[in-house]
């Protein structure tokens, strides 16, 4: 997780879903135990990844810390205020926003448009004298670096001026002194590289989400905000820039000179736009006088990474509009200084050999080219694009959906042609969407001969195989797991466990045949039984002839007794037993 670059992804939000591979018009996104990552020599920090991150996990790195500490420094801080201003913070009055930003502690509030319009009087000077070739506008730090790193051919055509932020950046340095200090607020990401890549310009760039939850913070409302005779622009109110963060506004300030009136003008928002009309193209071929204008975002800066999308494209548009006019007797204008020169940044473009492709095909399971899909679902547009990512480690095997759909079904099947039970998988029409070759043995029948053909079965209707097929209808229904005992089919005695793999959309059930184990307990029981009632039987035999053994000894010893005794002692016995035994006195 790189904190420093401007966008990062934030590793256990991440969902490994490679929404961000598949929208990375650049595939500057590293996939690494199924987490994906900004790789920043690659990135154009267009912000394509964090608007379409589902789990919210790409981040725009949060500059407000190092704007408290600016702020807390002797050095006064000044805002750089970009023109989109006006659709995050729908109908406030401009006295109201300057007066908000300064109860943060901001020594004054400047509009980047201004710059705006020093780009376009520079450019317009340029493309009076231009007979032919390309001219592209650097206005949009993310083409800038799109066309450095990716289009590198087109370098030399990027219009030798400062962007309109760098350029009211130098305005404001050189009116209010070298020592202060700027903090750009606008709805780009990649501003945040412009102004780590010029600190002597800019100090630090700040998006407008984060502007709005310092008002939060602070507890400083724009729309409620006292304002003062002071609470103004600095340096002038901006006219004709302001129409810069729309498609077209930066072509139609520069047609208003006057002065190019032999120039093509073309407008392009969005990288593949831009590489569409590019694409296949040398600047040698062009032999007429062209000046794109070229913005990354589709309809312009309005709709950038970090504005809130809170009303139509054509609201928006019509907000900018009415927020400016052209300024009179522009040929006349003073010009401001803002030249400078692009380099080249060439990516290194990776050739590895056809050998190396077919085995990284392999790793996924693509041998022939029927297996090649194309499909996108890992990100890249064909199956060998994906194949150079693996090789370059960019990319990991898990990602390719029809590898692992294959491989989970090779697993699945494994475990259905182990399990000893019949094991069959229905979905809610109870069709089936897979069984193991004991299910079919276990239906008898041409059952068979049906699996022979269709291995699995997959579609077969389970009210015409089971009898009991209400029971798995109930299942699904009730999303209650079953299991039931002595079920009879064909002559089997089964036991049948019914269970959930997606409630109410899909479920298994394992069938048990028991009929030799219940024949086998059946036989125990009868012969535990027999003897039971045999031990019983024995029982009783003796304990009868026990009886009459005990009776006849007991008349065996009274007859003898009474045969040994004398008379007197028979007199006493019987006194002893009567209880009248004499005194013995």
């Amino acid at each position: 997780m790189n904190h420093s670059y401007p966008v990062f992804t934030a590793d256990a939000e991440c969902q490994d879903c490679f929404k961000c591979v598949r929208h990375c018009p650049v595939k500057a996104i590293k996939i690494e135990s199924g987490h994906a990552s900004i790789i920043p020599e690659l990135c154009i920090a267009c912000g394509q990844c964090v608007e379409v991150c589902p789990a919210k996990a790409k981040k725009i790195r949060n500059d407000s810390g190092r704007v408290h500490q600016l702020l807390s420094s002797s050095v006064p801080v000044y805002v750089s205020l970009a023109p989109s201003w006006v659709n995050e913070f729908k109908g406030l009055p401009a006295q109201k926003m300057i007066a908000a930003l300064k109860k943060l502690g901001f020594a004054g509030v400047s509009e980047t448009a201004i710059g705006a319009q020093a780009v376009s009087d520079n450019l317009a000077k340029t493309l009076e004298h231009l007979e032919n070739g390309i001219i592209i506008s650097s206005a949009c730090p993310v083409t800038v670096d799109l066309i450095r790193k990716y289009m590198p051919e087109f370098t030399e055509c990027i219009s030798p001026v400062l962007s309109p932020a760098q350029a009211h950046a130098k305005m404001l340095h050189e009116k209010l002194g070298e020592n202060i200090k700027i903090v750009f607020i606008g709805p780009c990401i990649a501003k945040k590289n412009e102004a780590d890549r010029n600190p002597d310009l800019i100090s630090i760039s700040m998006i407008f989400p984060r502007l709005r939850e310092w008002f939060k913070t602070e507890g400083v409302n724009p729309w409620t905000v006292e304002v003062t005779e002071e609470d103004v622009f600095l340096l002038e109110t901006a006219k004709e820039g302001a129409l810069y963060p729309i498609e077209g506004g930066m072509n139609e300030t520069i047609r208003a000179h006057k002065n190019c009136e032999n120039i093509h003008f073309v407008s392009v928002s969005g990288i593949p736009a831009l590489r569409q009309l590019l694409g296949g193209l040398r600047p040698s071929d062009v032999k007429e006088p062209v000046f794109i204008e070229t913005l990354a975002c589709i309809g312009g800066c309005v709709h950038g990474p970090a504005t809130e999308h809170g009303s139509s494209g054509l609201l928006e548009r019509l907000r900018i509009i009415r927020n400016s006019q052209i300024r009179e007797n522009l040929s006349s204008k003073e010009i401001t200084n803002i030249k400078t020169h692009y380099e080249k940044a060439p990516v290194p473009v990776e050739s590895p050999s056809l050998q190396d492709i077919k085995q990284a095909l392999r790793m996924v399971g693509k041998t022939r080219p029927q297996d090649e899909l194309n499909c996108g679902g890992c990100g890249y547009d064909t199956c060998m694009n994906f194949a150079r990512a693996l090789i370059s480690q960019k990319a990991e095997p898990g990602m390719c959906v029809s590898y692992m759909r294959n491989l989970a079904q090779k697993k699945s099947n494994a475990i259905l042609r182990c399990i000893p039970a019949a094991t069959v998988i229905v979905d809610r029409n109870l069709r089936l969407i897979e069984c193991n070759r004991r299910f079919a043995e276990l239906l008898g029948g041409d059952a068979m001969q049906i699996y022979e053909a269709a291995p699995g079965m997959p579609g077969a209707i389970l009210q015409k195989l089971l009898p009991f097929w209400e029971l798995f209808d109930e299942v699904l229904a009730t999303k209650e797991e079953l299991s039931k005992d002595m079920i009879m089919l064909n002559n089997r005695l089964l036991s049948l466990n019914i269970f959930n793999i997606d409630p109410g959309q899909v479920i298994g059930a394992m069938l048990f045949d028991i009929t030799s184990t219940e024949f086998r307990r059946g036989q125990i029981a009868a012969r535990a039984r027999e003897v039971i009632n045999k031990n019983l039987a024995t029982v009783q035999d003796i304990a009868c002839k026990l009886g009459e053994h005990m009776a006849e000894t007991e008349i065996l010893l009274r007859s003898i007794a009474e045969g040994y005794a004398d008379p007197g002692v028979k007199e006493l016995n019987h006194l002893s037993v009567e209880g009248t035994l004499p005194d013995a006195r």
